[in-house]
């Protein structure tokens, strides 16, 4: 059977790749990516000269079709995403339905690996059993309305920030909120400057404001019950 592979990669360490991951972007024919230089690091570092493609979210049509062309042919493809799993808030999603629709002997293996939602989770200290994930917010549709759904959950909310809104989004769960309910930000999760801050929304959003300098990175937001 063909096959394709979709393979998790470090959402920040290098370190954290798995020898399965490395075994495998090294054996394929080509490995789809949504930047090629973020990919090219990892590829360098474990010295895999494997081809690479882009693709990405403002990919078209025509490339989903090229690339379900190359796997009719014989060709075996690996996907990963900047950082972390793809197909978890990630244009991955989308090529592997096409693809699982378009070729009928084809196998779809998932290579585990690292993910900024369990990760954060794991050392969140909140209840993780059941969780509620939200990938990143709208930019304005639908926002107010999705933090009214956050404060009403009884289930651990998670989703992901950028420090353009970050400020914004702890305004609203502080809004939102009951003072009793717990935020958790991870921020820069595995990298050098990895932060973890907790503690009632309004300590939360005032650490942030205090503190300009860490309104930068890449964030994860937890929201307790």
């Amino acid at each position: 059977m063909k096959k394709f592979y979709v393979v998790g990669t470090p959402i920040g360490n290098l370190d954290d790749v798995t020898f399965r991951a490395v075994a495998v972007l090294s054996s394929v024919d080509l490995i789809l990516c949504e930047d090629t230089r973020i990919t090219a690091r990892l590829l360098e570092k474990y010295q895999i000269q494997t081809p690479m493609m882009s693709f990405h979210a403002r990919s078209k049509l025509k490339k989903v079709e090229n690339i379900i062309e190359l796997i009719t042919s014989g060709k075996t493809v690996a996907l990963v995403s900047d950082a972390g799993t793809p197909s978890i808030s990630d244009p991955g999603s989308l090529l592997v339905s096409k693809i699982r629709e378009a070729v009928s002997d084809i196998e779809i293996i998932a290579i585990p690996g690292p993910s900024a939602v369990t990760a954060a989770l794991s050392i969140s200290g909140l209840p993780s059993s059941d969780f509620l994930f939200l990938g990143f917010l709208p930019h304005k549709k639908g926002r107010e309305t999705l933090f009214k759904e956050i404060a009403a959950s009884e289930r651990t909310v998670v989703f992901y920030e950028s420090p353009h809104r970050i400020l914004k989004t702890l305004e609203s769960l502080e809004k939102n909120l009951d003072e009793k309910r717990k935020v958790v930000i991870c921020r820069e999760m595995t990298k050098i400057f990895e932060e973890v801050v907790s503690g009632d929304p309004s300590l939360v959003k005032a650490y942030f404001e205090k503190h300009p300098d860490k309104v930068r990175g890449e964030f994860v937001v937890l929201v307790g019950t």
